[in-house]
């Protein structure tokens, strides 16, 4: 008989979860049985939400308030995770921030924010994980969410496509970096339409130009994480496009 919480007696700690895709996520993995660490930034109201939701499922939540683009919160909100847990057993990097810059128009403020949350963010977060996952003896893994921008060009976003290509190498490097004890891999959703966000004419663009012809939900990029979190034990430094097939050559 399938093991319908396999994450059982497991601590995750997902970014960003206080809400949108990062709130399906933490929902998902304490369906599964794990004790979940929900952090925010801005989003307090948010997080407490979620973190009842997921205490209504009968295992163990914490809100922790971090800015991850600043190393020291970053390492701070992981020690007070371990403190809390005592060990820690998947990150999720979800926690990004997504804006439209022309080329002409970028700022170096620009930049610098969404590089500083979306890739320094991902790896400071990440070399904190790790260094509890080591002296664990199951290891860990670690899933980064990047972005069906990281594999395309969007001419518009730049920046942001940057950020996400360069999440993707990130995973790369640390699977190799962290093996064989930690799993790191990547999910790169594409157009994913969340719950009271209007449609118009991003969806019918959507139906263009994705072979399922819909936009994907928060619960479909869910489900590829659980995968990597609880299956996969010989999948590492590899990326699930969770995209409709808008990225198949």
């Amino acid at each position: 008989m399938p093991n319908d919480k396999p994450l059982n007696c497991q601590v995750a700690l997902v970014t960003g979860a206080g809400k949108r895709i990062g709130r399906v996520i933490a929902l998902t993995l304490a369906r599964a049985g794990a004790d979940v660490v929900v952090n925010y930034n801005r989003s307090r109201a948010e997080a407490l939400r979620t973190v009842r939701e997921i205490e209504s499922l009968g295992v163990r939540a914490l809100a922790i308030r971090a800015d991850i683009s600043r190393p020291a919160q970053a390492r701070a909100m992981f020690a007070a995770a371990h403190r809390k847990f005592g060990r820690l057993d998947i990150l999720v990097n979800n926690a990004a921030i997504f804006f439209e810059r022309k080329w002409d128009d970028l700022t170096e403020r620009d930049w610098d924010r969404i590089l500083g949350i979306n890739l320094k963010g991902t790896f400071f977060c990440a070399q904190a994980a790790a260094r509890i996952m080591k002296k664990q003896e199951t290891g860990g893994r670690i899933i980064n969410v990047s972005s069906l921008g990281g594999l395309e060009a969007w001419p518009s976003y730049a920046h942001y496509c940057a950020s996400k290509a360069g999440v993707i190498m990130l995973t790369r490097c640390l699977a190799k970096a962290l093996a064989p004890t930690i799993l790191v891999n990547s999910v790169a959703p594409g157009s994913i339409l969340v719950e009271g966000e209007e449609q118009g004419e991003w969806s019918e663009n959507v139906l263009k130009t994705t072979p399922l012809q819909k936009a994907g939900r928060p619960e479909d990029v869910a489900e590829a994480v659980l995968f990597l979190a609880t299956r996969g034990d010989f999948i590492t430094g590899q990326v699930i496009a969770v995209d409709g097939g808008k990225s198949a050559k």
